[in-house]
């Protein structure tokens, strides 16, 4: 449903997106994953159209129906929706007022209009606070009021930008449930955040960005298998460590301290745990508890991105 092909897009010298290719089908929620500065706000722009690609190809659609994306492409764009990271919609107009006006920029009016409305309000549970503004409407509500402005005319595709940022455990599965029943209505959703438990939970597929460049493009279960299969070690330790020192150690690597814990990955439970615990012991540092499990989507991201802070 949603194509691109080899994107690239520079701002001067700077290389922002570089050979980028990812697809979407029906019914799938594909992830686009990736450290602050990865490039992935300019592959979302160019996605929905609002940026030109340097190269490379957008399409949207299939079949006979299927064209290509670019600023001047207007029925291509009436097929996406978007949902910016940023809450925008108008605060004193009234939720369905806000929706009828997105509804009108895109040319629908009359019974048409008002049913798409209803039905996008409905969707996202705002249907008794139709008539309220949002600027009566709590952090979660406005984020779903978002998404409802992205649907009113019924595209075949959905991009979300962090759409969860700031908002409670209630209305995050709330929003949740949102995207999981678009899916089952067969629409193509492309989903960027920086949650992997969100990312696991939703995503069919993961496509992890970084620099520009797609360094990986799987399903959950092919991405972990990217990585040699390691574990996570939790340790409570009662000081600072020498994580230097812990990640020349053979079988052991991306150690980190937070505070009294201790993470770090192991090739082998049996071996590298003694190992570990000695070394530590040598530091003076002594383990007050320890626990472990098999290194998730967070770890495998960790070792394709580093752990290096971006700015």
């Amino acid at each position: 449903m949603l194509e691109a092909r080899r994107l690239c897009k520079s701002y001067g010298d700077r290389v922002v997106v570089s050979e980028l290719s990812l697809s979407v089908g029906a019914g799938e929620i594909v992830g686009l994953l990736g450290p602050n500065g990865a490039g992935k706000s300019t592959t979302v722009a160019m996605l929905c159209g609002l940026v030109a690609a340097d190269q490379g190809e957008v399409w949207v659609g299939t079949g006979s129906e299927r064209e290509a994306l670019s600023e001047r492409s207007r029925a291509a764009k009436r097929r996406i929706g978007v949902v910016p990271q940023e809450v925008s919609i108008y605060e004193n107009l009234s939720a369905a007022a806000n929706l009828e006006l997105f509804g009108a920029l895109y040319g629908m009016t009359g019974k048409r209009l008002r049913e798409h409305v209803a039905a996008a309000i409905a969707l996202v549970g705002l249907s008794g606070r139709a008539g309220d503004k949002p600027n009566t409407f709590s952090g979660g509500m406005k984020r779903r009021l978002n998404i409802a402005a992205a649907l009113v005319h019924d595209p075949d595709i959905l991009i979300l930008d962090e759409p969860t940022v700031g908002v409670d455990p209630q209305s995050r599965n709330a929003i949740f449930d949102n995207l999981e029943e678009l899916r089952k209505l067969g629409k193509a959703l492309v989903y960027t955040t920086h949650y992997m438990e969100e990312a696991e939970r939703l995503c069919d597929r993961i496509v992890i960005i970084d620099h520009g460049r797609v360094v990986a493009s799987e399903t959950l279960a092919g991405i972990e298998r990217l990585v040699p299969p390691m574990l996570s070690l939790e340790l409570e330790v009662d000081g600072p460590v020498d994580l230097e020192a812990l990640s020349g150690m053979a079988g052991v690597s991306h150690p980190a301290q937070e505070g009294a814990l201790l993470r770090a990955a192991v090739s082998d439970l049996g071996r590298d745990t003694p190992a570990l615990l000695a070394a530590l012991s040598s530091q003076g540092r002594r383990v007050t508890r320890i626990g472990s499990t098999r290194a998730g989507l967070e770890d495998v991201f960790l070792a394709l991105t580093g752990r290096a802070l971006r700015d």
